[in-house]
């Protein structure tokens, strides 16, 4: 199976198995975890609730809006430590996504997700510049810097910050991207287990499409390939 095949199966794994996922109910736990499992947590955890930019380069412009549902798909590697009542091999994370175009160029945006399966959520923000906003002849270049928080996890404070460099070039109905970013996980423990902070940086790149096959309606498939990769899924309403 081509490299292609397999980016798309991991799309329709995503949908294929949302329902199901969110009856799990596992609770994070770090009593008992060593410094390198809590290493390896941060790690996991960090990049599985980062920010996925899901979009193209392209500004939406002043009028522009877009607002939508997805899924990211984050495999896990069960001697890592995810402490729960059983192993598991991967955790999904259902979000609602905002963005808003503003002038010159510029488009803020927003992300929520409240993931039933651990028991957490997940706030985000971003906010991106249009360096060349495209044209017929000209794809689009922007840099975005964004951040999440997990929530709902006493023993754990988590947060990541972002920045990236995309391109994008649309073509009919199709508009495919691209780039490059880093991501920096910041994670410590509040159980009073005198785990040492652990501060990660990883490089994520990606790739991905949005398609607009009606006025109003687009989709957006996106694969991101860090340490931990992740696939994810929109379906978004656009004005």
């Amino acid at each position: 199976m081509s490299s292609t095949k397999k980016v798309f199966s991991k799309f329709f794994f995503i949908f294929f198995l949302i329902g199901p996922s969110f009856a799990w109910g596992e609770t994070i736990n770090l009593q008992g975890i060593a410094q390198e499992q809590f290493k390896s947590l941060s790690k996991e955890l960090g990049l599985a609730v980062s920010y996925v930019p899901a979009s193209p380069a392209e500004p939406l412009g002043i009028t522009g809006f877009d607002v939508g549902v997805e899924v990211t798909y984050a495999p896990l590697n069960t001697n890592a430590a995810f402490v729960t009542s059983s192993p598991l091999d991967f955790i999904l994370v259902p979000k609602l996504h905002v963005q808003k175009g503003l002038p010159f160029g510029i488009d803020i945006g927003a992300t929520y997700a409240s993931v039933s399966s651990f028991n957490f959520s997940i706030i985000g923000a971003e906010i991106k510049y249009a360096l060349l906003s495209g044209n017929v002849a000209l794809p689009a270049l922007a840099i975005r810097g964004a951040y999440t928080k997990l929530g709902g996890v006493n023993s754990l404070d988590l947060n990541t910050l972002s920045v990236d460099l995309s391109v994008s070039k649309g073509v009919l109905f199709l508009t495919p991207f691209a780039g490059l970013g880093m991501t920096q996980v910041t994670a410590t423990e509040k159980a009073g287990l005198n785990l040492k902070k652990e501060e990660q940086k990883f490089l994520k790149p990606f790739v991905g499409v949005k398609i607009s096959p009606l006025p109003l309606l687009n989709i957006v498939a996106e694969a991101d390939f860090s340490e931990t990769p992740l696939y994810t899924l929109r379906l978004n309403v656009g004005f």
